[in-house]
Protein backbone atom coordinates (compact mmCIF):
# COMPACT_ATOMS: atom_id res chain seq x y z
CA UNK A 1 0.00 0.00 0.00
CA UNK A 2 1.19 3.49 -0.94
CA UNK A 3 0.48 5.97 1.18
CA UNK A 4 2.79 9.13 -0.82
CA UNK A 5 0.62 8.80 -4.26
CA UNK A 6 1.34 12.18 -5.80
CA UNK A 7 -1.70 13.94 -5.75
CA UNK A 8 -2.05 17.21 -8.32
CA UNK A 9 -1.93 20.33 -5.72
CA UNK A 10 -3.77 22.54 -8.53
CA UNK A 11 -6.58 20.23 -8.10
CA UNK A 12 -10.12 21.38 -6.73
CA UNK A 13 -11.18 20.02 -3.63
CA UNK A 14 -14.86 20.83 -4.78
CA UNK A 15 -14.38 17.09 -7.04
CA UNK A 16 -14.32 15.81 -3.58
CA UNK A 17 -16.30 17.83 -1.13
CA UNK A 18 -19.29 20.19 -2.44
CA UNK A 19 -18.72 22.45 0.41
CA UNK A 20 -15.37 23.48 -1.10
CA UNK A 21 -14.77 26.54 -2.90
CA UNK A 22 -12.31 26.29 -5.87
CA UNK A 23 -8.49 26.83 -5.95
CA UNK A 24 -7.30 30.52 -7.37
CA UNK A 25 -4.05 31.03 -9.59
CA UNK A 26 -1.48 32.44 -7.04
CA UNK A 27 -2.14 35.26 -8.41
CA UNK A 28 -5.41 35.77 -6.49
CA UNK A 29 -4.13 35.11 -3.13
CA UNK A 30 -5.48 38.15 -1.50
CA UNK A 31 -7.84 36.44 0.30
CA UNK A 32 -6.88 37.78 3.55
CA UNK A 33 -4.07 40.38 3.84
CA UNK A 34 -2.60 41.82 7.44
CA UNK A 35 -1.35 45.77 7.40
CA UNK A 36 1.05 45.22 10.65
CA UNK A 37 0.86 49.28 11.27
CA UNK A 38 -3.03 48.83 11.78
CA UNK A 39 -5.28 46.10 13.52
CA UNK A 40 -7.43 45.74 10.30
CA UNK A 41 -8.17 43.45 7.68
CA UNK A 42 -9.05 43.47 4.11
CA UNK A 43 -10.88 40.95 3.03
CA UNK A 44 -12.15 40.45 -0.87
CA UNK A 45 -15.67 39.13 -1.46
CA UNK A 46 -17.87 39.17 -4.54
CA UNK A 47 -20.43 41.71 -5.39
CA UNK A 48 -23.63 40.68 -4.07
CA UNK A 49 -22.42 38.96 -1.07
CA UNK A 50 -22.73 40.26 2.36
CA UNK A 51 -20.34 42.96 3.58
CA UNK A 52 -17.49 42.14 5.44
CA UNK A 53 -17.73 43.36 9.14
CA UNK A 54 -14.27 43.46 10.83
CA UNK A 55 -14.42 41.04 13.70
CA UNK A 56 -11.22 42.18 15.08
CA UNK A 57 -11.32 44.86 18.37
CA UNK A 58 -8.42 46.34 20.16
CA UNK A 59 -6.85 43.42 22.24
CA UNK A 60 -9.34 40.42 20.93
CA UNK A 61 -10.70 38.76 18.59
CA UNK A 62 -14.54 38.50 18.08
CA UNK A 63 -16.65 35.30 18.30
CA UNK A 64 -19.99 36.42 17.29
CA UNK A 65 -21.52 34.29 14.70
CA UNK A 66 -22.73 37.40 12.22
CA UNK A 67 -19.61 38.78 11.68
CA UNK A 68 -18.32 35.14 9.60
CA UNK A 69 -21.24 34.94 7.75
CA UNK A 70 -19.43 35.55 4.06
CA UNK A 71 -18.41 33.70 0.97
CA UNK A 72 -17.03 30.46 2.03
CA UNK A 73 -13.03 30.47 1.71
CA UNK A 74 -10.66 28.91 0.00
CA UNK A 75 -9.47 25.61 1.35
CA UNK A 76 -7.22 23.72 -0.83
CA UNK A 77 -7.59 20.23 -1.48
CA UNK A 78 -5.54 18.81 1.16
CA UNK A 79 -2.28 16.41 -0.09
CA UNK A 80 -0.95 13.71 2.54
CA UNK A 81 2.67 14.45 2.17
CA UNK A 82 3.86 11.65 4.97
CA UNK A 83 2.57 9.49 8.00
CA UNK A 84 3.93 7.92 11.11
CA UNK A 85 3.02 5.65 14.09
CA UNK A 86 3.12 5.38 17.56
CA UNK A 87 2.93 1.56 19.42
CA UNK A 88 2.25 0.23 21.96
CA UNK A 89 4.38 2.09 24.27
CA UNK A 90 4.17 5.03 22.19
CA UNK A 91 7.75 5.35 20.31
CA UNK A 92 7.75 7.04 17.34
CA UNK A 93 8.12 5.36 13.77
CA UNK A 94 8.17 6.82 10.59
CA UNK A 95 6.00 4.88 8.56
CA UNK A 96 2.78 3.37 8.28
CA UNK A 97 3.25 0.44 10.86
CA UNK A 98 -0.20 0.81 12.77
CA UNK A 99 -2.57 1.58 9.76
CA UNK A 100 -5.59 -0.72 10.18
CA UNK A 101 -8.42 -1.66 7.56
CA UNK A 102 -11.77 -1.02 7.83
CA UNK A 103 -14.21 -4.37 7.53
CA UNK A 104 -18.02 -3.42 7.01
CA UNK A 105 -20.43 -4.61 9.48
CA UNK A 106 -23.61 -5.74 9.83
CA UNK A 107 -26.09 -3.03 9.87
CA UNK A 108 -27.39 -4.49 13.43
CA UNK A 109 -24.13 -6.12 14.75
CA UNK A 110 -24.56 -6.22 18.83
CA UNK A 111 -21.41 -4.98 19.01
CA UNK A 112 -20.38 -5.19 23.38
CA UNK A 113 -18.35 -2.52 23.84
CA UNK A 114 -17.66 -3.01 27.25
CA UNK A 115 -15.66 -6.70 26.50
CA UNK A 116 -11.97 -6.62 27.81
CA UNK A 117 -12.55 -3.34 29.83
CA UNK A 118 -11.34 -5.10 33.04
CA UNK A 119 -9.08 -7.23 31.74
CA UNK A 120 -8.00 -6.24 28.35
CA UNK A 121 -7.14 -2.96 28.39
CA UNK A 122 -3.70 -0.58 28.57
CA UNK A 123 -4.65 3.14 28.70
CA UNK A 124 -2.96 5.82 27.44
CA UNK A 125 -1.53 8.07 30.26
CA UNK A 126 -3.57 10.71 29.52
CA UNK A 127 -1.80 13.35 32.11
CA UNK A 128 1.45 13.52 30.29
CA UNK A 129 1.29 16.07 27.36
CA UNK A 130 2.91 15.58 24.11
CA UNK A 131 2.41 19.05 22.77
CA UNK A 132 3.80 19.08 19.35
CA UNK A 133 6.84 16.39 19.89
CA UNK A 134 5.17 13.67 17.59
CA UNK A 135 4.95 16.10 14.47
CA UNK A 136 8.13 17.76 15.23
CA UNK A 137 10.05 13.78 14.96
CA UNK A 138 8.28 13.65 11.56
CA UNK A 139 9.22 17.46 10.07
CA UNK A 140 12.92 16.73 11.45
CA UNK A 141 12.68 12.95 9.81
CA UNK A 142 11.45 14.50 6.17
CA UNK A 143 13.02 18.27 6.01
CA UNK A 144 13.45 17.58 2.13
CA UNK A 145 9.52 17.55 1.81
CA UNK A 146 9.32 21.28 2.99
CA UNK A 147 12.62 22.96 3.37
CA UNK A 148 11.63 26.47 2.46
CA UNK A 149 12.33 27.34 -1.50
CA UNK A 150 13.37 30.83 -0.22
CA UNK A 151 16.86 31.63 -0.36
CA UNK A 152 17.92 34.36 1.79
CA UNK A 153 19.76 34.18 4.84
CA UNK A 154 17.00 35.01 6.97
CA UNK A 155 14.64 32.94 5.07
CA UNK A 156 12.12 30.64 6.99
CA UNK A 157 12.90 27.07 7.24
CA UNK A 158 9.81 25.58 6.19
CA UNK A 159 7.64 26.10 3.10
CA UNK A 160 4.58 26.60 5.69
CA UNK A 161 3.05 29.11 7.73
CA UNK A 162 1.57 26.79 10.65
CA UNK A 163 2.11 23.56 12.31
CA UNK A 164 -0.12 22.60 14.51
CA UNK A 165 -2.65 18.98 15.41
CA UNK A 166 -5.64 18.39 13.65
CA UNK A 167 -7.35 18.73 16.79
CA UNK A 168 -6.95 22.37 17.63
CA UNK A 169 -8.56 23.14 13.90
CA UNK A 170 -10.58 21.49 15.04
CA UNK A 171 -11.62 23.70 18.06
CA UNK A 172 -11.04 26.72 16.39
CA UNK A 173 -13.83 25.56 13.62
CA UNK A 174 -16.27 24.61 16.32
CA UNK A 175 -15.70 28.15 18.45
CA UNK A 176 -18.52 29.82 17.05
CA UNK A 177 -21.21 27.17 18.33
CA UNK A 178 -19.31 25.96 21.27
CA UNK A 179 -21.61 26.87 24.68
CA UNK A 180 -19.80 25.15 27.47
CA UNK A 181 -15.78 24.09 26.72
CA UNK A 182 -12.83 27.11 26.90
CA UNK A 183 -9.77 26.55 25.14
CA UNK A 184 -6.09 28.45 25.42
CA UNK A 185 -3.41 27.79 22.40
CA UNK A 186 0.21 28.19 22.83
CA UNK A 187 2.00 29.79 19.73
CA UNK A 188 5.85 30.52 18.94
CA UNK A 189 7.39 32.02 15.55
CA UNK A 190 10.27 29.77 15.03
CA UNK A 191 12.01 30.66 11.93
CA UNK A 192 9.11 31.91 10.04
CA UNK A 193 6.77 29.70 10.87
CA UNK A 194 4.28 29.79 13.44
CA UNK A 195 3.44 26.40 15.71
CA UNK A 196 0.40 26.20 17.68
CA UNK A 197 0.60 23.89 20.60
CA UNK A 198 -3.01 23.52 23.14
CA UNK A 199 -2.29 23.99 26.86
CA UNK A 200 -5.37 22.15 29.34
CA UNK A 201 -6.71 24.52 30.95
CA UNK A 202 -7.83 24.49 35.03
CA UNK A 203 -11.63 23.08 33.92
CA UNK A 204 -10.37 20.82 31.65
CA UNK A 205 -7.49 19.12 34.22
CA UNK A 206 -10.25 19.07 36.97
CA UNK A 207 -12.77 17.24 34.50
CA UNK A 208 -9.68 14.81 33.50
CA UNK A 209 -8.34 14.11 37.10
CA UNK A 210 -12.41 13.83 38.87
CA UNK A 211 -13.62 11.21 35.70
CA UNK A 212 -15.90 8.71 36.72
CA UNK A 213 -15.44 5.43 36.06
CA UNK A 214 -18.33 5.31 34.26
CA UNK A 215 -17.11 7.96 32.42
CA UNK A 216 -13.85 6.30 31.79
CA UNK A 217 -15.78 3.48 30.58
CA UNK A 218 -17.45 5.48 28.02
CA UNK A 219 -14.49 6.42 26.66
CA UNK A 220 -13.04 3.24 26.07
CA UNK A 221 -16.30 2.29 24.00
CA UNK A 222 -15.10 4.24 20.93
CA UNK A 223 -11.24 2.44 20.72
CA UNK A 224 -13.42 -0.92 21.64
CA UNK A 225 -15.53 -0.10 18.83
CA UNK A 226 -12.63 0.47 16.22
CA UNK A 227 -11.38 -3.18 17.54
CA UNK A 228 -14.65 -4.74 16.37
CA UNK A 229 -14.35 -3.07 12.74
CA UNK A 230 -10.79 -3.06 12.06
CA UNK A 231 -8.07 -5.40 10.82
CA UNK A 232 -4.60 -5.23 11.01
CA UNK A 233 -3.75 -5.95 7.20
CA UNK A 234 -5.86 -6.46 3.84
CA UNK A 235 -6.47 -9.80 3.89
CA UNK A 236 -7.32 -10.83 7.93
CA UNK A 237 -10.65 -9.94 10.16
CA UNK A 238 -11.12 -8.32 13.28
CA UNK A 239 -10.19 -9.56 16.47
CA UNK A 240 -11.97 -8.31 18.87
CA UNK A 241 -10.30 -10.59 21.57
CA UNK A 242 -7.25 -8.78 21.67
CA UNK A 243 -6.20 -6.23 24.02
CA UNK A 244 -7.14 -2.58 23.50
CA UNK A 245 -3.93 -0.71 23.84
CA UNK A 246 -5.05 3.10 23.02
CA UNK A 247 -1.12 4.45 23.31
CA UNK A 248 -0.89 3.15 19.68
CA UNK A 249 -1.85 5.19 16.77
CA UNK A 250 -1.21 5.88 13.03
CA UNK A 251 -1.20 9.47 12.21
CA UNK A 252 -1.35 11.27 8.68
CA UNK A 253 -0.07 14.74 8.22
CA UNK A 254 -1.37 16.91 5.31
CA UNK A 255 -0.47 20.23 3.50
CA UNK A 256 -2.97 22.89 2.45
CA UNK A 257 -4.01 26.13 2.36
CA UNK A 258 -6.76 28.44 4.43
CA UNK A 259 -6.94 31.76 2.17
CA UNK A 260 -3.77 32.85 2.50
CA UNK A 261 -2.43 30.95 5.38
CA UNK A 262 -0.38 27.95 4.35
CA UNK A 263 -0.75 24.92 6.84
CA UNK A 264 1.08 21.48 7.76
CA UNK A 265 -1.02 19.57 10.37
CA UNK A 266 -1.25 16.16 11.73
CA UNK A 267 -4.23 13.91 12.56
CA UNK A 268 -4.39 10.61 14.12
CA UNK A 269 -6.65 7.98 11.56
CA UNK A 270 -8.94 5.00 12.32
CA UNK A 271 -8.61 3.10 9.45
CA UNK A 272 -8.41 2.93 5.63
CA UNK A 273 -10.44 1.25 3.04
CA UNK A 274 -9.12 -2.31 2.23
CA UNK A 275 -10.30 -1.91 -1.12
CA UNK A 276 -7.14 -1.66 -3.21
CA UNK A 277 -8.97 0.16 -6.03
CA UNK A 278 -9.64 2.92 -3.27
CA UNK A 279 -8.29 6.64 -3.89
CA UNK A 280 -5.21 7.64 -2.56
CA UNK A 281 -4.77 9.14 0.94
CA UNK A 282 -6.29 11.16 2.70
CA UNK A 283 -9.87 10.09 0.12
CA UNK A 284 -9.31 6.37 1.11
CA UNK A 285 -9.61 6.99 5.17
CA UNK A 286 -12.36 6.06 7.04
CA UNK A 287 -13.04 8.12 10.79
CA UNK A 288 -15.05 5.98 13.54
CA UNK A 289 -17.11 7.40 15.97
CA UNK A 290 -19.64 6.02 18.58
CA UNK A 291 -22.87 7.70 19.31
CA UNK A 292 -25.91 6.89 21.81
CA UNK A 293 -28.29 5.47 20.03
CA UNK A 294 -30.71 7.89 17.99
CA UNK A 295 -33.79 6.33 19.47
CA UNK A 296 -36.36 3.26 18.64
CA UNK A 297 -35.80 1.99 15.08
CA UNK A 298 -39.78 3.64 14.01
CA UNK A 299 -38.34 7.11 15.34
CA UNK A 300 -34.96 6.53 13.92
CA UNK A 301 -36.72 6.08 10.24
CA UNK A 302 -39.19 8.92 10.75
CA UNK A 303 -36.05 11.38 11.87
CA UNK A 304 -33.75 10.08 8.88
CA UNK A 305 -37.01 10.45 6.29
CA UNK A 306 -36.74 14.37 8.03
CA UNK A 307 -32.95 14.46 7.29
CA UNK A 308 -34.19 14.03 3.71
CA UNK A 309 -36.96 16.15 3.19
CA UNK A 310 -37.21 20.23 3.90
CA UNK A 311 -37.60 20.94 7.26
CA UNK A 312 -41.19 22.46 6.85
CA UNK A 313 -42.46 19.45 6.02
CA UNK A 314 -40.77 17.93 8.82
CA UNK A 315 -43.14 20.56 10.80
CA UNK A 316 -46.33 19.22 9.69
CA UNK A 317 -45.16 15.76 10.31
CA UNK A 318 -44.50 16.54 13.66
CA UNK A 319 -48.10 17.96 14.30
CA UNK A 320 -49.25 13.94 14.26
CA UNK A 321 -46.68 13.34 16.85
CA UNK A 322 -47.44 12.80 20.53
CA UNK A 323 -46.03 15.72 22.59
CA UNK A 324 -43.28 13.47 24.62
CA UNK A 325 -42.13 12.05 21.10
CA UNK A 326 -42.15 15.71 20.01
CA UNK A 327 -39.74 16.65 22.51
CA UNK A 328 -37.78 13.45 22.44
CA UNK A 329 -37.38 13.60 18.61
CA UNK A 330 -36.27 17.83 19.05
CA UNK A 331 -33.45 16.36 22.05
CA UNK A 332 -32.36 14.15 19.33
CA UNK A 333 -31.97 16.44 16.50
CA UNK A 334 -30.15 19.41 18.56
CA UNK A 335 -27.93 16.51 20.00
CA UNK A 336 -27.10 14.99 16.61
CA UNK A 337 -26.86 18.66 15.26
CA UNK A 338 -24.08 19.47 17.50
CA UNK A 339 -22.11 16.27 17.30
CA UNK A 340 -22.39 16.39 13.43
CA UNK A 341 -20.50 19.89 13.88
CA UNK A 342 -17.45 18.62 15.44
CA UNK A 343 -17.89 15.28 13.06
CA UNK A 344 -17.98 17.18 10.07
CA UNK A 345 -14.99 19.66 11.23
CA UNK A 346 -12.67 16.62 12.32
CA UNK A 347 -12.87 14.71 8.81
CA UNK A 348 -13.41 17.80 6.85
CA UNK A 349 -10.13 19.42 7.43
CA UNK A 350 -7.97 16.86 6.26
CA UNK A 351 -10.04 15.23 3.72
CA UNK A 352 -10.91 12.30 4.90
CA UNK A 353 -14.84 11.66 3.42
CA UNK A 354 -16.97 9.65 5.34
CA UNK A 355 -17.74 8.77 9.19
CA UNK A 356 -18.71 5.54 10.42
CA UNK A 357 -21.11 5.67 13.39
CA UNK A 358 -22.15 2.88 15.96
CA UNK A 359 -24.86 3.98 17.90
CA UNK A 360 -24.91 2.23 21.48
CA UNK A 361 -27.96 1.99 24.29
CA UNK A 362 -26.85 2.64 27.54
CA UNK A 363 -25.72 -1.08 27.99
CA UNK A 364 -22.73 0.20 25.53
CA UNK A 365 -23.93 -2.71 22.96
CA UNK A 366 -23.86 -1.05 19.25
CA UNK A 367 -27.62 -1.45 17.54
CA UNK A 368 -27.12 -0.27 14.44
CA UNK A 369 -24.47 1.36 12.29
CA UNK A 370 -24.72 3.86 9.91
CA UNK A 371 -22.23 5.67 7.01
CA UNK A 372 -22.19 9.59 7.26
CA UNK A 373 -20.58 11.20 4.11
CA UNK A 374 -18.69 14.34 4.85
CA UNK A 375 -19.75 15.95 1.61
CA UNK A 376 -23.43 15.32 2.72
CA UNK A 377 -24.05 16.95 5.84
CA UNK A 378 -23.81 20.90 4.72
CA UNK A 379 -26.85 19.70 3.06
CA UNK A 380 -28.76 17.70 5.81
CA UNK A 381 -27.84 20.67 7.99
CA UNK A 382 -28.30 23.86 5.29
CA UNK A 383 -32.08 24.74 6.05
CA UNK A 384 -32.47 24.28 9.37
CA UNK A 385 -33.08 27.46 11.80
CA UNK A 386 -30.68 28.32 13.90
CA UNK A 387 -27.94 25.26 13.05
CA UNK A 388 -24.16 25.64 12.14
CA UNK A 389 -23.26 26.88 9.31
CA UNK A 390 -20.00 25.31 7.79
CA UNK A 391 -19.04 28.72 6.27
CA UNK A 392 -18.71 30.56 9.56
CA UNK A 393 -16.33 27.74 10.49
CA UNK A 394 -14.16 27.92 7.86
CA UNK A 395 -14.68 31.78 8.24
CA UNK A 396 -13.80 32.21 11.58
CA UNK A 397 -10.45 29.43 11.64
CA UNK A 398 -8.92 32.02 8.85
CA UNK A 399 -9.46 35.12 10.79
CA UNK A 400 -8.22 33.70 14.05
CA UNK A 401 -4.68 32.48 12.04
CA UNK A 402 -4.83 36.42 10.95
CA UNK A 403 -4.97 37.45 13.99
CA UNK A 404 -1.94 34.91 15.21
CA UNK A 405 0.04 36.54 12.50
CA UNK A 406 -0.64 39.96 13.12
CA UNK A 407 -0.26 39.34 17.30
CA UNK A 408 2.60 36.59 17.48
CA UNK A 409 5.79 39.05 15.38
CA UNK A 410 8.89 38.17 17.32
CA UNK A 411 10.63 35.55 15.78
CA UNK A 412 12.07 33.75 19.37
CA UNK A 413 11.07 29.89 20.14
CA UNK A 414 11.45 31.27 23.87
CA UNK A 415 8.50 33.50 23.43
CA UNK A 416 5.33 32.18 23.87
CA UNK A 417 2.25 34.10 22.79
CA UNK A 418 -1.06 32.67 24.77
CA UNK A 419 -4.50 32.50 23.17
CA UNK A 420 -7.33 32.01 25.36
CA UNK A 421 -11.00 31.55 24.40
CA UNK A 422 -14.22 31.43 27.33
CA UNK A 423 -17.75 30.96 25.97
CA UNK A 424 -19.28 34.15 24.93
CA UNK A 425 -16.08 35.98 25.32
CA UNK A 426 -13.71 37.56 22.62
CA UNK A 427 -10.44 35.18 22.00
CA UNK A 428 -7.37 37.50 23.94
CA UNK A 429 -4.02 37.16 24.40
CA UNK A 430 -0.99 37.42 26.51
CA UNK A 431 2.65 37.10 26.02
CA UNK A 432 5.38 35.09 27.97
CA UNK A 433 8.94 34.73 28.15
CA UNK A 434 10.85 31.25 29.16
CA UNK A 435 7.81 30.09 30.80
CA UNK A 436 6.14 26.76 31.37
CA UNK A 437 4.06 27.69 28.52
CA UNK A 438 7.34 27.27 25.90
CA UNK A 439 6.79 23.74 24.21
CA UNK A 440 9.35 23.92 21.83
CA UNK A 441 11.66 21.16 22.62
CA UNK A 442 15.64 21.95 22.61
CA UNK A 443 16.50 19.02 20.15
CA UNK A 444 14.09 20.28 17.62
CA UNK A 445 15.22 24.32 17.78
CA UNK A 446 19.06 22.68 17.65
CA UNK A 447 18.30 20.24 14.79
CA UNK A 448 16.54 23.31 12.62
CA UNK A 449 19.30 25.33 13.45
CA UNK A 450 22.11 23.26 13.08
CA UNK A 451 20.63 22.32 9.34
CA UNK A 452 20.19 26.31 8.40
CA UNK A 453 23.81 26.94 9.16
CA UNK A 454 25.25 23.95 7.45
CA UNK A 455 23.12 25.21 4.33
CA UNK A 456 24.25 28.48 4.88
CA UNK A 457 27.55 27.15 4.84
CA UNK A 458 26.94 25.10 1.60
Amino acid sequence: MDHHRSHNPKSSYHNHQTAYRRERDDSGRNQCEIKRSTPNYHHQHQSGSTPWRNPLRSQGLSTRRELYERDFPVYKQPVEVGCFSLDSERRFFNDSRQMRYYVEPDRNPNFDLKDGYKDRFVKRDDGEKEKLDNILRWIVANRSKLDSRETTASSRALDVDFVTWRGHLTKLLTTPYETRDSWLLAVTRFRGTLYISEVETEAARRDRENRTERNAEMMYWGYKFEQYTCADDIHSLPDPSGVVNTNEAFCTVVQTRLADHRLLFSGEVDCRDKDPAAPAPPACYVELKTSAEICTPKQRSNLHRWMMTPGMLFVEYLMYLHSDVLKLIFLIVLVLRFKLLKWWAQSFLPGVPRIVAGFRDHEGVVVSVETFHISKISHLIKNEYNCWKPTVCMNFCSDFLSFVKHVATEDNPSVVYLFSWEPHRDVTFSIHRDSQYSFLPHWFIQEMTSSRDSNQQS
